[in-house]
């Protein structure tokens, strides 16, 4: 069976973020309206003009269907669904409304992520069983701090280089994130001070390691032969692809624990939907899952960006900075800008979106063509990914 795919089906036309951050004074419907208002106004809509939506948020105490959404939103007797794929629900959210306007039974939906965390203790993933029982590591710094020295000792980094390497990619998107006027941490952290930080789980430190947040994002996607009735600039999606792990890395032993085979996966059939043949070249910008430094460095790697064992070079020679041949975090990431986690999926398109408009104000990439958003959920051995291009 040949399927055509989602590319240049949907598009794009409204976007919102709330700020992210320790957000005190708010509780999540008012987090939910003013990501929901914003995205309105930006494609120039009334909520009567929704069709269907879909919400996505991981913890129960936000949301344990979608009738506090439709009841926050005033979305009357439409189609509303709350989703959850672990740190990747936004993307999932993002995915169903898409695949529903794609698919031509609905003209104009809406994607929304929120997650209130802050105020409710909430300070870091938990530990949990990666399948064959909990053990001493099984935490998600542990999981991750386990790929960081797999990788120095497979592709032959000293602790100094392979810790150096982690803390230009954390120092890069500190920069990025006082550019943000919406980000949760704004402040320029140097590699010599990420170097030098407190160690959470050897060799990840506390700038290594991104915080969780409060916050919400949103979208508006409708069919593309619509798109420029609603704005001159609507951003397109080329491809959307979600790839969940089996479990396998976890049960062989030919698995070496450098990279996620989830997100590779995605990347390769993200590649294929949207026809891109060469992605150091054709991809313009991404932003990725930077839960953890090494996180986003092993991305490089399996979105084919860097060539395995090469990301070192191409990250210490600016490629992935602001200024670089293929930008990462240019808003800070889940790193500086924060980590709401079912929202982060969205806020990883709102940037996207952003930047192919040339709405970025300082941060403002030089003319991107194509934008990657990448969002996992999950530890190295057993995770979801989401990986979404957009373009003009």
């Amino acid at each position: 069976m040949t399927t055509k795919g989602i590319k240049d089906k949907v598009a794009i036309v409204g976007m919102g973020c709330t700020k992210f951050g320790e957000l005190w004074d708010k509780g999540v419907q008012d987090l939910m309206v003013e990501a929901y208002v914003e995205a309105l106004a930006d494609a120039g809509i009334e909520p009567k003009d929704i069709q269907a939506a879909w919400q996505g948020n991981l913890y129960e105490y936000t949301a344990v269907s979608a009738i506090p959404t439709a009841t926050t939103l005033k979305l009357d007797f439409i189609p509303v669904t709350r989703v959850e794929n672990m740190c990747a629900s936004g993307s999932e959210a993002l995915r169903g409304a898409c695949y529903a306007v794609a698919a031509g039974v609905y003209d104009i939906c809406l994607a929304l992520g929120v997650e209130k965390l802050k105020d409710a203790g909430y300070g870091g993933l938990p530990a949990g069983s990666g399948g064959a029982g909990v053990g001493p590591n099984a935490t998600a710094p542990g999981m991750f701090a386990m790929m960081a020295t797999r990788y120095f000792s497979v592709y032959g980094l000293s602790p100094e280089e392979g810790k150096r390497a982690l803390a230009h990619i954390s120092s890069k998107s500190h920069h990025n994130g006082t550019l943000s006027p919406k980000a949760h941490l704004k402040r320029e952290i140097s590699e010599d001070d990420i170097m030098r930080a407190p160690i959470i789980a050897w060799p990840l430190g506390l700038f290594d390691c991104c915080g969780v947040s409060d916050g919400s994002a949103a979208a508006i996607v409708v069919r593309a032969d619509m798109a420029k009735n609603f704005r001159p600039d609507p951003v397109y999606v080329k491809s959307l692809q979600i790839a969940v792990s089996s479990g396998e890395e976890a049960g062989y032993t030919d698995w070496n624990y450098t990279n996620v085979e989830s997100t590779y996966h995605a990347g390769i059939k993200a590649y294929a939907e949207a026809g891109i043949k060469n992605p150091r070249e054709e991809v313009s910008m991404m932003e990725t899952h930077d839960c953890f430094s090494i996180t986003e460095l092993v991305n490089y790697e399996d979105l084919q960006i860097s060539p395995r064992g090469g990301a070192k070079e191409d990250i210490m020679s600016g490629f992935y900075d602001l200024d670089g041949q293929v930008p990462c975090q240019p808003d800070g990431g889940l790193k500086c800008f924060g980590h709401p986690i079912g929202a982060s999926g969205l806020r990883m398109m709102y940037e996207m979106y952003k930047q192919l408009q040339g709405k970025a104000d300082a941060r403002q990439i030089k003319d991107p063509k194509v934008g990657l958003t990448h969002n996992l959920g999950g530890v190295p051995p057993r995770c979801v990914c989401s990986v979404c291009i957009v373009g003009l």
